[in-house]
């Protein structure tokens, strides 16, 4: 007898003595998730086809820009402050606001570090240090006000993510998830990645791309951006699939009857997820082999597969989007520049400029871009003045854009002041840029709810939130 089947039979001895009152149960339960799983390739969400409008977005990509990328550097052009540069911050500005660490500090301002020129047909104004980013100017929609509540990291990431300031609510994939639901059962509906390189790498929790209070098959899963990208996606040595799969038969038959004794939601999740990792030992394969990219592809995102580059991600994403994920969030730890803004902001443009550019036309020239939303910009900006020869943290004014899935190409929205401290015109608040994505997957965020502790709650949460229309085609 080979090993397998000595594995076989010891799992069916165990099934048999140790739970023989489930054996009829387990066997019709898994007739009948057989049976579900054929009919119903993928979950609907609770909106399930009645969405509130028509989606012009299936998929949402996430650029998150971990640190605090400088608006000063990037997307906000402000020549005042050239002029001013190592003088004296107007008090004006200042007096009596929210500083991060240069409370009591003598506030002198630092110009931006690299010039701006024009960029696209539509002429905007865009750092020289992301030319990769302005090659697309008129594919996206840059918004210069943003403007959010706190101004330490890792708040500032849980507000951004979730909505809130309270850990622990559910982030925005999962709310997505939650409404629209799957369009795969190959791979999780919402998956993560992260890479580093640019600057001081600050830590990313687990809890930005978790469920919250929602039930945790809408969680986020993390995949690994170097070796395997998911842990124990092969077999151990002596199993087979056949195997594996009558175990998970029995497993799952087990949990369906405790479900139905104890009416817990995280049963269910339990039962999906053991199916889902099952799936994956096939479809996360195939999508790590980029054998059939070309060169020239490969070339365009500076991409190295396996590196855990940021490059190699955005690869990795547009793969994903390709097979159905619904969203996915890539993290890039190295925009917090207290000092050195100028080596820093070289350094993080070679790690992300590249590959950005090159996902937006990847996605175009697919068709992709059609109905898949990017977002990209960071938690907070930095301020005006100089600390050192960085800047510190700011939530009166940052700059983020967005792309794809119906948004008005070559537009600009908002402005801040002269020096880019504080938002001047059309301020735009975290909610608000939460609802607009919303709008565009077809969800009215006054109406996805979820009733928890006897409260009614949403991603957009209790202030009034709008839609940013103006960047909509």
């Amino acid at each position: 007898m080979n090993p397998e089947q000595r594995f076989a039979n010891t799992i069916n001895r165990r099934a048999f003595l140790r739970n023989a009152s489930y054996s009829v149960g387990s066997a019709a339960f898994s007739s009948l998730l057989l049976r579900d799983l054929q009919a119903a390739p993928h979950w609907n969400g609770v909106l399930g086809d009645k969405l509130h409008m028509p989606a012009k977005a299936k998929t949402v990509i996430h650029l998150c820009m971990a640190g605090g990328p400088s608006h000063l550097e990037t997307l906000d052009h402000k020549p005042e402050l050239a002029k001013l540069n190592g003088q004296g911050m107007p008090e004006s500005f200042t007096k009596g606001q929210q500083l991060a660490q240069l409370q009591g500090e003598a506030l002198n301002c630092l110009g931006p570090q690299y010039e701006f020129k024009p960029y696209g047909e539509c002429g905007r104004m865009m750092s020289t240090a992301f030319p990769h980013i302005g090659s697309v100017a008129d594919e996206i929609a840059v918004i210069n006000s943003m403007h959010t509540e706190q101004i330490n990291h890792d708040p500032a990431h849980t507000f951004m993510n979730t909505g809130s300031i309270i850990p622990g609510r559910p982030s925005m994939g999962s709310w997505m998830l939650y409404g629209l639901g799957a369009i795969t059962d190959e791979l999780p509906g919402y998956v993560v990645m992260t890479s580093s390189g640019g600057g001081q790498d600050q830590p990313i929790a687990t809890r930005q791309w978790h469920s919250g209070f929602l039930p945790s098959k809408f969680q986020g899963v993390q995949f690994n951006s170097k070796g395997d990208p998911v842990h124990y996606v092969n077999n151990p040595a002596g199993v087979s699939r056949k195997d594996q799969g009558e175990l998970l038969e029995t497993i799952n038959g087990m949990n369906g009857l405790l479900g139905k004794r104890q009416n817990d939601p995280e049963i269910a999740t339990r039962i999906a997820q053991y199916e889902m990792a099952f799936k994956m030992q096939t479809s996360v394969p195939g999508l790590m082999d980029v054998s059939e990219e070309s060169q020239d592809v490969l070339d365009a995102y500076g991409a190295t597969p396996g590196d855990g580059s940021f490059a190699s991600n955005c690869l990795l994403a547009r793969r994903l989007a390709e097979r159905g994920v619904r969203f996915i969030q890539l993290y890039h730890r190295g925009w917090d520049h207290h000092g050195g803004v100028k080596k820093g902001i070289e350094t993080v443009s070679g790690h992300i400029d590249r590959a950005t550019g090159a996902l937006i036309k990847d996605l175009k020239a697919r068709g992709m871009l059609e109905d898949t939303l990017i977002v990209w910009g960071g938690e907070f900006g930095r301020t005006p003045m100089a600390q050192g020869s960085g800047r510190d943290h700011h939530i009166q004014a940052f700059s983020l854009w967005m792309a794809g899935a119906g948004i008005k190409g070559g537009t600009t929205y908002g402005s801040t002041d002269e020096l880019g401290y504080a938002v001047a015109q059309d301020g735009v608040s975290v909610h608000d840029l939460h609802a607009t994505i919303l709008q565009q997957l077809g969800i009215d965020h006054e109406r996805l709810t979820y009733r928890f502790q006897g409260l009614d709650f949403k991603l957009t949460g209790v202030d009034e939130a709008k839609v940013v229309k103006a960047v909509l085609a």
